[in-house]
């Protein structure tokens, strides 16, 4: 669904929001406090992004029930970067594009600083902590008598993984996963269903079992992605990130990829592919058929909603998807699909923790908040049971509070799957203190990835064998973290000189999704 879409929607949800909230808002300004004109106050709300053009559209996501419930309250929303401001500058200029982090601490320690700070990015969290800028919100529920055991606890543990042990932001929705599965093909083939808490070796011998035929009748048992095909690198990121594998040392001068553990993930990739347990990107390609109607199926060539995957690993707003092209089988002359729904798999020694688990709504207050009795008014009301019930309606995102976590009208599936699992540190940059503190010193080290995303492209098609490419990553990346020491920023005209790609797609789609996963790129 594209954005402008989904925000129209999201703006219709709002405004049906606040009818329901008028008797509990109403309620809300009788107190005489927040209804005396002598006593207005401005709230600062930070965020990691934005500009003008869109800030109605945060506001109706953040602010403005709470200022309609909190008269004395103006929120004042302050992006870190405002990225129209970019818009048209010259290309020397983009290339240096402004550090994230070193702005979200510009608005949280500059002269007139935020009070709030919302952040959609769980590694940024770790890293506002280790720095001392954010207020530790425990002592604060406890005053308030807030139960933190209603609460999801996974998402809670994921948040304290980021703050040694301690709550310094709370979220009212998270982005969860889980791993669909095709009953009915699993009923077909005689094999039991998947079930919760699985390691990733168990769904792949499961998958094994699941894979049959050849060619246009082949079903392949596994997918990575809801889309097909699973040998991009951006794949493997999710996959390995509970891992939290480095790429280089401490320093950033030497390469660490030519290990045990880095060859065991590639050969697993390559050997699901070979065997055809997973799809390849020329298995997606499906010719639409010509009909009178004139309608254009876009679910022909997504195997698992076509009946030719048995599992896949997809976010909560997948079932959108499902549950409208079941709706539509008739048109689209395709067979319902039965499925439901288990945890995202483990690896060993890492039980409990999944990836592509996003918590984008974090809000926590800011150490140095001039006003920081309402930045907690505020983060209460955000996280508070009104607001979550209203929320809990989304489609794609879940509540963080127990009571609202419920199977929607209509459906029926496994929907502990969804909370059972805490979030993996992201995939891309940096998964530790010291590597974000480096790639802000450096940050050409994200060559690095770019590296190892175009040689991953080389193994997987067939050209290097993992042994070789690991040991190409190592050279060529020793050899270009030399020219980083020197150039930490800017360009690098010849940093992937003694890597042959052989594929000119190489490397943007996965650069451009790392981007985008990280805030880097915005699309309207």
């Amino acid at each position: 669904m594209n954005n402008k879409v989904s925000r129209i929607r999201k703006g219709v949800l709002t405004g049906m929001s606040l009818s329901l909230l008028i008797p509990i808002l109403a309620a809300c300004n009788s107190n005489s406090e927040k209804d005396d004109p002598n006593n207005r106050r401005v709230l600062r709300v930070g965020t990691m992004y934005g500009s003008k053009s869109d800030e109605s559209w945060f506001r109706q996501q953040f602010t403005d029930m709470f200022e309609f419930s909190h008269s004395n309250i103006e929120i004042e929303v302050v992006p870190a970067i405002d990225y129209t401001e970019m818009q048209f500058e010259d290309q020397s200029k983009r290339e240096n594009q402004p550090d994230q982090f070193t702005r979200v601490k510009e608005i949280m320690s500059g002269t007139n600083p935020v009070d709030v700070m919302i952040i959609n990015d769980l590694n940024m969290l770790g890293q506002l902590v280790n720095e001392s800028l954010l207020k530790q919100l425990d002592p604060l529920l406890k005053d308030d008598k807030i139960d933190i055991n209603e609460f999801v606890p996974t998402i809670v543990e994921g948040i304290k993984d980021q703050g040694n042990g301690f709550l310094y932001a709370l979220t009212p929705t998270f982005q969860p996963a889980a791993l669909y599965y095709n009953k009915g093909l699993f009923t077909k083939a005689g094999v039991d269903f998947p079930k919760d808490d699985m390691n990733w070796d168990d769904v792949f011998n499961l998958a094994k079992r699941m894979k049959s035929g050849s060619g246009k009748d082949a079903i392949y048992g596994f997918s990575f992605n809801q889309w097909g095909a699973s040998d991009s690198f951006w794949d493997l990121q999710n996959f390995a990130a509970p891992l939290q594998l480095k790429m280089y040392d401490d320093k950033g001068e030497t390469m660490t990829v030519n290990s045990q553990q880095w060859q065991t993930l590639w050969e697993t990739m390559v050997q699901l592919k070979n065997d055809r347990v997973t799809p390849r990107q020329e298995d997606m390609q499906y010719d639409q058929p010509e009909s009178d109607t004139g309608i254009y199926n876009p679910y022909r060539s997504r195997l698992f909603y076509s009946g030719r995957v048995a599992m896949t690993i997809g976010d909560y707003g997948m079932m959108n998807e499902i549950q409208l092209m079941n709706d539509n089988s008739d048109k689209l002359k395709m067979e319902k699909l039965d499925w439901d729904v288990v945890t995202v798999p483990y690896h060993v020694g890492k039980e409990g923790i999944g990836g592509n688990i996003f918590l984008g709504q974090l809000a926590g207050i800011n150490a140095n908040a001039a006003n920081p009795k309402d930045a907690w008014e505020f983060v209460k009301f955000m996280n508070g049971k009104e607001w979550a019930k209203l929320k809990s309606r989304s489609t794609y995102e879940m509540s963080a509070r127990k009571e609202f976590v419920k199977v929607r009208d209509g459906m029926n599936f496994n929907i502990d799957a969804f909370t059972k699992m805490r979030p993996a540190p992201a995939s891309y940059g940096g998964n530790t203190l010291k590597e974000q503190e480096l790639l802000r010193e450096k940050p050409n080290l994200s060559m690095i990835t770019d590296m190892g995303s175009m040689i991953y492209s080389q193994v997987m098609q067939g050209n290097r064998t993992v042994k070789e490419g690991l040991a190409l990553w190592e050279d060529q990346g020793n050899a270009l973290l030399q020219k980083i020491k020197t150039t930490p920023k800017g360009q690098i005209p010849d940093a992937f000189d003694g890597i042959n790609t052989g594929d000119s797609g190489g490397i943007s789609p996965q650069k451009k999704a790392l981007m985008e996963a990280s805030g880097e790129v915005f699309v309207d």
